[in-house]
């Protein structure tokens, strides 16, 4: 079922209307999915309320959280906030494409995508604001100040032999924020601080909502690039990331389904050569093959299962923005 079809009529707060400028500058706005981590949520607002250069729009996609969540929204002041509640969890992946969707159609120049368990420091936005360049990218770092940013600086899907295409990435190349230039160009992205201009939506369309979860911000970034655009992540955007990275997840249960289908997805329809995208089909063997001495049952189903479902969605999806 399409997002449309699912989602409830727009909450409209103070400030939520078409967007605007009286100074001739560019217009952004912020768009944030959730999904019953409320208390993540609310620090994650006072980041956006803090900003030395607001935001022209906050617009918060609610995954039918069951928490207390719209508790928050209710009580959150942050100016022009739009809370768009949908009927079903359509995952992080649907809740990004409603809500682009939905900014792109008021018109904004600039969209700025936003997990819930990261804060943006007050100059985060001033600072993307600042630059000429169609896809950026905040700079992670966790609570204690360590640089935590994963966004690929290499992403190959070239090579048939790379079980994971990441084969670098700007927390390893740089270690530390202060050794990083100030901007480094990327090759896959996270939907936890990117910035995307409306243009790069007219050229490629809207994330795609199919995957749920996981690899839906690495084939959006795919797509950009295939057309043309370059992303840069900029050193001196600050976003702190709430949680600690855990990216080992059960292969065996409901995220391991996701994490093997997506991934086979991403080279299904990217790999640059024959042998690339045949390389889900030997991945899916050899996790059947070796099921009695890891994973088991449970991940070989998991397995076969991707393999089947990620077939059909060996389509790209098209540029259109409906």
């Amino acid at each position: 079922m399409a997002p449309e079809e699912v989602a409830q009529q727009p909450s409209r707060r103070a400030g939520a209307g078409a967007p605007s400028s009286t100074t001739g500058a560019e217009t952004v706005a912020v768009v944030v999915v959730t999904y019953n981590r409320a208390d993540l949520l609310a620090r994650m607002l006072e980041g956006l309320a803090a900003l030395e250069r607001p935001a022209d729009a906050v617009i918060v996609v609610d995954n039918a959280s069951t928490d207390h969540t719209a508790e928050v929204l209710e009580a959150c002041d942050v100016a022009g906030l739009e809370v768009l509640r949908t009927e079903e969890n359509l995952g992080g992946a649907g809740g990004f494409h409603h809500g682009v969707r939905e900014a792109y159609a008021r018109g904004f120049d600039r969209i700025w995508l936003m997990d819930d368990d990261v804060v943006p420091a007050p100059d985060c936005l001033t600072v993307l604001m600042a630059r000429d360049d169609d896809c950026l990218m905040a700079v992670r770092e966790d609570t204690a100040g360590r640089l935590v940013e994963k966004a690929a600086t290499r992403f190959d899907l070239r090579n048939p032999i790379a079980i994971r295409p990441k084969k670098a990435m700007v927390e390893t190349d740089y270690g530390r924020r202060d050794r990083m230039p100030e901007v480094v160009e990327v090759e896959n992205v996270a939907f936890e601080g990117f910035m995307v201009r409306r243009s790069v939506v007219d050229a490629i369309g809207l994330p795609d909502p199919s995957y749920f979860i996981f690899y839906d911000d690495v084939d959006f970034a795919v797509r950009a690039r295939r057309a043309g655009f370059r992303i840069w992540a900029v050193r001196d955007a600050v976003l702190v990331r709430q949680l600690d990275f855990d990216q080992q997840h059960d292969l065996s249960g409901w995220k391991g389904y996701y994490m093997y289908r997506n991934l086979f997805v991403v080279h299904l329809r990217y790999g640059e050569n024959v042998l690339v995208r045949l390389k889900p089909w030997l991945v899916t063997a050899a996790v059947v093959l070796l099921c009695p001495v890891r994973g088991g049952r449970a991940e070989a189903a998991n397995v076969i299962r991707a393999m089947r479902d990620a077939r059909g969605m060996r389509i790209a999806p098209t540029g259109s923005v409906d």
